[in-house]
């Protein structure tokens, strides 16, 4: 049976393209953009570069004059091209230089903390107050003339520095564009949200830490308009919305930033969007072995081992998922999850054929003192990030599954679902052919 190691290596040996390329630029840099070396110092046993720059009139910030700061943290071991990225949002309370000060120390808003191997990119939203809430609707936020802008579609003044920061320091540094991570905690997690959901073509996976705040998400996924009305999934602008990275939440019914979280829930069910999401009376936390005295799933999976090169399932409506505390959070007692106990392993991803093995993690494996992973369930999989195995609206194919198989076919905008899956804790293959 795998684990977190043979899991990471099965990511790596079936993707379809396994190299990177240090010269690649994103649509999001823009090539008059460059910022300011300041200088390096050591940071827990680390080097630190620290830089400054001004506002791209591309963005659109509303003092051009703006200028800002971010750091970009070397990993332990020293430099080497194609490392992975961890980009952290901080939370209203810190700024950038507060929020690597609590990598000091363990237990201290640990998401901030990033892997030994790894570049990681901390970026600030607090200079400038117009950024605020890393561009999106915070918690709650009733629209107004003064906000719309940030309640609609198109993306902010403030997005838009970010992900040109990120473009910039994956081609400064030779990172991995395959391995790409953004996280945060609290604001940092509605912005990772808001940000990561809607850059799927830069973000392979994003995790948030109690985000405060759903609607940015919502905003920029297309889930709600800018008056909070809900969008039905045929008017939804999938061909302005790139395959999204998988995402891990986790959020407290007791903490009052956690209100309007089913308007997540929600929108990445109507979608078919990948969601692992966890929850317990734990408030507002940032130490992981506090939320795992309620929660101990929250570091089960290995986000940041999957590859933006590599198709992913989607698991939505599965027997094994928990109810979902909200609307109702007030009442919630008991700890639960949604799609955490399923795992997979690509395995062919060609032109005419797809094949990927799909199982629910063993008991013994996943350790929890909470939660029982049950033998067998059943879910609706639908499959994203497809590679080489390319399919149109309205195509049929032939699927086998264990001892299932059938034909299926793709939705009008060409997303595949097969209904009511059998998966239980023995890998089992799921095959298409075209």
């Amino acid at each position: 049976m795998m684990n977190r190691r043979n899991f990471n290596r099965s990511l790596l040996l079936t993707s379809t393209a396994l190299y990177f390329r240090p010269t690649v630029i994103f649509a999001a840099e823009s090539a008059g953009w460059t910022p300011t070396f300041e200088k390096s110092e050591t940071f827990t046993e680390r080097q630190l570069d620290w830089y400054t720059h001004g506002s791209d009139p591309a963005w659109g910030a509303k003092d051009p004059n703006q200028k800002d700061s971010f750091a970009v943290l070397h990993p332990k071991d020293g430099d080497a091209l194609g490392r992975p990225l961890y980009v952290v949002l901080h939370s209203a309370g810190h700024d950038v230089h507060s929020c690597l000060e609590c990598t000091k120390s363990p237990g201290n808003h640990d998401i901030y903390h990033a892997p030994a191997g790894f570049y990681a990119l901390y970026v600030d939203c607090r200079a400038n107050m117009v950024d605020w809430w890393w561009g999106g609707l915070q918690a709650k936020e009733a629209v107004n003339d003064g906000n719309r802008a940030k309640a609609g579609f198109a993306l902010s003044p403030c997005e838009k520095r970010v992900m040109a920061t990120v473009a910039w320091t994956i081609r400064k540094y030779g990172i991995d564009p395959n391995r790409v991570y953004l996280c945060g905690n609290s604001m940092g997690g509605s912005g990772t949200l808001g940000l990561g959901l809607r850059h799927g073509d830069v973000f392979a996976a994003i995790k948030a830490n109690v985000p405060a705040g759903v609607l940015h998400a919502a905003s920029r996924m297309a889930f709600r308009d800018e008056n909070g009305d809900e969008i039905p999934y045929e008017k939804v602008p999938f061909d302005q919305i790139p395959e999204p990275p998988v995402c891990i939440d986790y959020s407290a019914p007791n903490d009052g930033w956690s209100a309007q979280h089913e308007i997540l829930f929600d929108g990445m069910k109507r979608c078919k969007y990948p969601l692992m999401a966890y929850w317990g009376n734990f408030g507002h936390a940032n130490n992981t072995a506090q939320i795992c005295q309620v929660n101990d799933l929250i570091d089960s999976f290995p986000w940041t081992e999957i590859r933006k090169n590599a198709a992913y399932p989607v698991f939505t409506n599965a027997a094994c998922d928990s109810k979902i505390p909200w609307p109702d959070r007030e009442q919630a007692k008991d700890p639960g999850q949604v799609n955490a106990f399923f795992r997979w392993e690509n395995v062919t991803d060609s032109a005419q054929k797809f094949g990927m093995d799909l199982w629910l993690i063993p008991n013994d494996e996943l350790n929890s003192h909470v939660f029982t992973v049950p033998k067998e369930t059943t879910a609706d999989v639908s499959l994203r990030r497809l590679q080489a195995f390319k399919l149109a609206p309205n195509q049929t194919v032939r699927w086998k599954f264990g001892a299932a198989s059938g034909t299926a076919k793709t939705d009008q905008f060409g997303l595949l679902t097969l209904p009511k899956l059998k998966i239980t804790d023995q890998k089992t293959r799921l095959v298409i052919v075209k």
